[in-house]
């Protein structure tokens, strides 16, 4: 699962709070941090990396809830964006293919 997450773009601990909360449920930051074991600094940087992709969020009572996405729902969201890029790589296939002709044409001259 660790894996999983770090070929979709997570650092090796965004993946660990990510599974451990999404196993746990809604946490405070110290409960987190006595489940991990990790230091606090990294702790919080890790939360604020996976706020930032969307997939935890932070409850604005204090203190603070994190929560994450449902599992099966993160798949969903990262089926998304690949499809979106795909549909782009697409779209562009015939401009990307004539400047990479371009480009090799010149090294080649």
């Amino acid at each position: 699962m660790l894996r999983l997450l770090e070929d979709f773009g997570f650092s090796k601990v965004d993946a660990e709070v990510y599974v451990y909360l999404a196993k746990t449920g809604p946490q405070k930051g110290k409960d987190l941090n006595d489940g991990l074991k990790m230091p606090k600094q990294q702790l919080y940087l890790a939360l604020e990396s996976l706020q930032t992709k969307g997939v935890v969020a932070r409850s604005s009572g204090s203190p603070a809830l994190f929560s994450a996405l449902a599992f099966e729902e993160l798949l969903n969201l990262y089926v998304r964006l690949n499809v979106e890029k795909a549909k782009i790589i697409k779209e562009n296939k015939e401009e990307l293919l004539a400047s990479w002709r371009d480009m090799t044409t010149i090294n080649n001259s």
